[in-house]
């Protein structure tokens, strides 16, 4: 090795180590940086030079250290397996979510709750037959009717809140899916340049990292890898994203926007393409609300809703079937209690259910066959509806039961996903999250690093002087 060649040799080790210092103060500096990956400088040994001529002979050495990147370690396999697991937990969260705000809606077991207000109208009722000419006690029976009827009422309208709510989340969310999808196209561009003229692009892989990951969670997007360092982002097979351009998503045209329609709701792309065709979706948020929204059954928002209806007719029903076999005190015979719209005329059952009766006294308390005022044996019959397998309050007790039975499934299930998406996040994390302790020992290595090159340029530096300056007489 030639003292110059020397000098240029551990200088490149200079660099290299400073190179190095600059890696572990940036993975230092993003330690709590989300979505960050730890960089590592990688470098390599530069051969010596050939020598051709009669100057040739012996072995010749290398010339220093390349810095040839600056690697990010990341792991693919690990990055699939958080987005698949994202989009498993993203479906089953909002099922979860949905099923257990249907749940709380019931208020039920309760004071609140529909259970408690029923054993109340029936014990009014039975109030009123033992006193049938108290005025008193035929006003808590309307009373408490109307209690009733304004709480499957609200009931219903919490359901249909509920819908809408989430209807309108699906619209936000495929806004969403459109505007991230914007972004990665954006970021595959900045990076298959940046890769194209060798430089560095693992901040902005990074950042598209996160931003496929919330692809994964919304519609369980897949993420196929190219050469160019970009990405093609896939929902159910068709491209979202393909290299710089990206396709959009739309709730479909004719998709229902209250629970009391039949069309169900979907999604479909918009790209000119692929107008109007729809969107499979194979998990993800998007897909976990859209179940909840259509389905062979409606979706169990719209059984609910449909739940609550048929109880308010059941209940009118067979309220009124006794209620019209009685007579009022003054022997008039006894009119329909409960009133609920007529099918088809477009109110629901459950929102229009009302108290017919206006006044005690067309209260049919007595039996058709009543000779008095002080007959209270229809009232009676009314008060023992409650009772039995066929009686409202069983109606409404199976409701609640497969309510809570499937929002009890639907949270384990978004339990058991929340765990194999925390397990598979941990995983990522612990292969590329940065480690406080080896970037310190990684620190104290390149400064021992640089000061050895610097020794070595600095002993070159003395030979030079001395072969220069101190020996020999020509040039003086």
């Amino acid at each position: 090795m030639s003292t110059f060649s020397g000098l240029n040799t551990a200088y490149t080790g200079l660099v290299a180590a400073r190179q190095g210092l600059n890696v572990v103060g940036q993975n230092i500096a993003n330690a709590n940086t989300e979505g960050y990956t730890r960089q590592r400088v990688s470098t390599s040994s530069i051969g010596a030079l050939e020598r051709t001529g009669l100057l040739t002979g012996g072995v010749q050495i290398g010339q220093g250290v390349s810095v040839d990147a600056i690697a990010r370690l990341g792991d693919m396999h690990l990055d699939t397996r958080v987005r698949f697991s994202a989009g498993v937990a993203g479906y089953s969260a909002v099922r979860a979510n949905t099923m257990s705000g249907l749940e709380a809606s019931l208020r039920e077991p309760g004071e609140h709750g529909i259970s408690t207000q029923l054993q109340e109208f029936w014990a009014s009722w039975q109030a009123l037959s033992n006193r049938p000419d108290d005025p008193a006690a035929g006003g808590v029976v309307l009373e408490e009717a109307n209690i009733l009827a304004n709480m499957i009422n609200r009931g219903y309208q919490e359901v249909r809140e509920q819908f809408s709510r989430l209807r309108s989340n699906v619209d936000t969310m495929a806004a969403e899916v459109n505007g991230t999808a914007s972004q990665v196209a954006s970021l595959n561009e900045k990076i298959r340049f940046a890769v194209a003229n060798g430089g560095s692009a693992n901040e902005m892989m990074d950042h598209r990292n996160l931003l496929t990951e919330r692809l994964a969670a919304l519609t369980g997007a897949t993420v196929r890898h190219g050469s160019d360092g970009q990405v093609d982002v896939l929902i159910g097979g068709n491209a979202l994203v393909t290299g710089s351009s990206a396709q959009r998503i739309a709730v479909a045209a004719g998709s229902d926007t209250d629970i009391s329609g039949t069309n169900g709701v979907s999604l479909a792309w918009e790209s000119p393409s692929r107008a109007g065709m729809p969107v499979a979706l194979e998990g993800g948020e998007i897909a976990g609300a859209l179940s909840m929204l259509s389905g062979t059954d409606g979706g169990p928002l719209r059984s609910a809703a449909k739940d609550y209806n048929d109880f308010a007719t059941e209940l009118a029903r067979v309220v009124n079937d006794v209620h019209t076999t009685g007579v009022t005190r003054s022997g008039i015979a006894g009119s329909d209690f409960f009133t609920v719209p007529a099918v088809g005329s477009g109110v629901p059952a459950a929102l229009g259910i009302a108290v017919s009766i206006t006044g005690v006294a067309q209260l049919a308390t007595g039996s058709a066959a009543s000779t008095g005022s002080l007959d209270g044996a229809n009232a009676d019959k009314i008060a023992q509806l409650g009772i039995g397998a066929g009686s409202p309050d069983r109606f409404w007790e199976n409701i609640v039961t497969q309510i809570g039975v499937a929002a009890k499934t639907e949270l384990q299930q978004a339990n058991l996903a929340n765990i194999a998406s925390q397990s598979a996040k941990t995983l990522q994390m612990s292969n590329a999250s940065v480690d406080l302790d080896e970037e310190n020992v990684n620190l104290l290595s390149y400064q021992h690093a640089y000061q050895g090159a610097a020794r070595v340029m600095t002993a070159i530096d003395e030979m030079l002087d001395t072969l220069i300056n101190r020996t020999g007489l020509v040039g003086r």
